[in-house]
């Protein structure tokens, strides 16, 4: 009689055993599905990243040869290539470049566009604020100096990593309006700021003494060189490895000054 409960109770077990397996499988294969979908995506995903950042740094580094053989049209057309293969930071420094291209070619206003688009694309604030300054001072000869101000008063926060340059443009900006009081003001609180260089702090020396002469014009020369000098990056920067799209864009590219 006892076998007869036993066996009984182990047909029931079986059978409750079968039911809880056959409510549970569509979940259990859904969860299956789910984890291989995931890995399939990231797979794909990785795979695209890593074909455009390929596409990209070989492009970008075509346009950096084509530039050292002073192939300036060349370059462009590589230039654009490399941003259009979707990979953030050569996309970024790409725009860059090619701002810097339509500089020399005497197009500030196309070279402005450029660099603003960079700004928006550009995968941190270091290298965003560069594409930024550089905006701006592609454009100091043809912007009222409200729109100029209105560009460089964020920049020049203390806590921005050209903060320095940015207070600079702006000093140069209201020169070329003809505001040399606020320019003599900003430019002399300049040289007293931590964190100038020493080139930056003699040519707020030099302006300053040529606007207590009366000699604008001169300290306008005298100032206006730093639109021809890019900014280095912020000590607190560590370069990044050479290849790495993410690194490349943590610091100015190496043609910004061309």
């Amino acid at each position: 009689m006892v076998d007869l409960f036993n066996e009984v109770d182990e047909e029931l077990r079986s059978d409750q055993a079968i039911s809880l397996f056959r409510r549970l499988a569509p979940w259990v294969t859904g969860v299956l599905a789910l984890v291989l979908i995931g890995f399939l995506g990231v797979w794909a995903y990785t795979s695209y990243q890593g074909r455009n950042l390929a596409a990209a740094s070989l492009a970008y580094q075509k346009g950096v040869d084509a530039l050292q053989q002073s192939d300036s049209s060349g370059a462009f057309a590589d230039f654009e290539q490399a941003r259009q293969a979707g990979a953030p930071g050569y996309k970024t420094l790409a725009l860059m470049q090619e701002g810097d291209l339509r500089m020399s070619a005497g197009k500030p206003d196309e070279a402005a566009k450029l660099f603003d688009q960079a700004a928006d694309v550009a995968p941190n604030q270091v290298i965003g604020d560069l594409a930024r300054l550089k905006a701006a001072l592609a454009l100091l000869d043809t912007t009222p100096l409200p729109q100029l101000r209105t560009r460089l008063a964020p920049l020049s926060d203390p806590k921005r990593p050209y903060s320095v340059y940015a207070k600079e443009a702006l000093a140069m900006a209201e020169l070329l309006a003809g505001k040399t009081d606020d320019a003599k003001r900003d430019l002399s609180v300049l040289q007293l700021s931590l964190g100038v260089p020493d080139d930056m702090r003699q040519r707020a020396q030099i302006a300053v003494a040529l606007i207590d002469h009366g000699d604008a014009p001169a300290a306008i020369a005298a100032v206006k060189v730093a639109a021809t000098m890019p900014p280095l990056p912020p000590m607190n920067v560590a370069p990044a490895s050479p290849g790495a799209d993410q690194g490349a864009a943590q610091q100015p590219p190496s043609g910004a000054a061309q």
